[in-house]
């Protein structure tokens, strides 16, 4: 960072809270690590409701949200009384601390309209952070295109088109970034959502958690229609009913729109003794119950959004050395390697197979367990992320001129490189 800049960095964030979201938190933590004066904007859920706090020397301005549930008139509640606090806080953090980079996180893809502003009236620059697909997103919850997801198409592109610099979560993010977002190569950068290896420590098993049964299953994330716990329901029905194995207890962490729905399925399949259904919980429970956990689970359901995603609970899953079961997805495939065993799409049959499988041979769990942490180690943590981050901010903050000119060079992976097909 040269002396003379001014580096005040304002990160937005809408779907979670902050710190609760892991992925923002190491980003505003690294940037604070490396000098700059990093603000966050966060909205109050659960556990999070402080207007104002200094955490590890980020500061967080949070608002109220109204949650949207699955209704889009509820999306258009929820997203315009956002934007108007966004923008009421982000005046409040310029006057306080200075605004010299607005880092936006989607979903979804309405921040730009804040950055704008922003970079009309003070010249702030625009860092777009790429997390979720959001056309693909609302068809994966809404099950169809129409206007809507036009709208959607225009909204991204209104992002890319406004970003100085574009930070995509893996490969697929970049690709879409550089075809359908036009943005130059040399301004997209792969910063993946690893997992901190001083947060996510291997520790002993907790056998009450377990609740009486001889294997734990894990599951974490959010609990959405696209989430597909519905199939991982059906699965654990099957695991039971066809298979014959009752010696294996749930553990879902997580909260979403679709838990109350998940619960009666879980009733009218009687399987309901098989899950608890934690909700969001402090880290010392999630590690204990990852900890405990004999297998992990990620039940995405196949579609344009999931099969392009990362989902963080893989990579945690793989931190903390667990063998996974999944249904077969690119990026899915591309973080857990060998540390996944893959089920046809969307087929409960095959996912509660390939449980049983696992839950049988401790021989395979523990080496696809160290497959994944290897993996991790060599790849995968923030530690390989966070110098990535930090050349993006470099680039955002070369004047103006010499980014005009400037060629891409040579980097390491996940850095800038030129596109390939896929």
């Amino acid at each position: 960072m040269s002396a003379d800049a001014e580096r005040r960095v304002l990160i937005i964030v809408e779907n979670l809270p902050v710190p609760f979201d892991r992925r923002v938190w190491s980003e505003a933590t690294t940037l604070v690590e490396a000098g700059y004066e990093v603000s966050v904007i966060s909205p109050m859920l659960k556990g999070y409701n402080a207007e104002h706090e200094v955490v590890d020397g980020v500061h967080i301005y949070r608002h109220k949200l109204s949650e949207a549930g699955n209704s889009p008139f509820g999306y258009l509640r929820e997203y315009s009384g956002a934007l108007y606090n966004q923008f009421r806080l982000a005046l409040r953090v310029k006057r306080e601390r200075g605004v010299d980079v607005i880092h936006a996180c989607n979903p979804p893809d309405l921040i730009f309209i804040v950055a704008g502003l922003f970079k009309l009236l003070f010249g702030t620059r625009f860092i777009f952070d790429h997390h979720d697909l959001c056309p693909e997103l609302f068809e994966a919850k809404f099950g169809k295109r129409g206007l809507l997801y036009a709208a959607m198409l225009m909204l991204e592109r209104a992002t890319f088109a406004l970003a100085d610099i574009s930070i995509a979560t893996n490969d697929s993010y970049r690709d879409i970034a550089i075809a359908r977002g036009r943005m130059p190569a040399d301004r997209v950068f792969v910063v993946r959502s690893g997992p901190r290896l001083d947060r996510m420590i291997m520790g002993p098993p907790d056998a009450d958690l377990k609740k009486g049964r001889r294997f734990l299953v894990g599951y974490v994330g959010v609990i959405g229609k696209q989430e597909g716990l519905d199939l991982l329901v059906a699965a654990v029905s099957h695991l039971v009913n066809q298979i014959g194995r009752t010696d294996a207890h749930f553990a879902i962490i997580g909260d979403g729109p679709e838990l109350p729905a998940i619960r009666a399925l879980a009733d009218d399949k009687g399987v309901s003794d098989c899950f608890t259904f934690y909700g969001r919980i402090p880290d010392d429970l999630f590690l204990s119950l990852l900890n405990t956990a004999d297998v992990c689970v990620n039940a995405d359901r196949c579609c344009a959004m999931n099969d392009k995603s990362t989902m963080n609970k893989i990579l945690e899953y793989m931190a903390l050395g667990k063998p996974i079961v999944q249904f077969d997805l690119t990026e899915g495939r591309r973080s857990a390697g060998g540390a996944s065993l893959y089920a046809r799409h969307d087929n409960v049959a095959d996912f509660a197979m390939k449980i049983d499988a696992l839950l049988g041979d401790p021989a395979l769990r523990r080496d696809m367990g160290v497959i994944g942490r290897e993996r991790i180690i060599r790849q995968f943590s923030w530690a390989h992320s966070a110098p990535v981050l930090l050349g993006a901010y470099e680039r955002a903050f070369e004047p103006k001129a010499r980014r005009a000119t400037r060629r891409p060079a040579p980097s390491p992976q996940g850095a800038v490189r030129p596109a390939t097909p896929r």
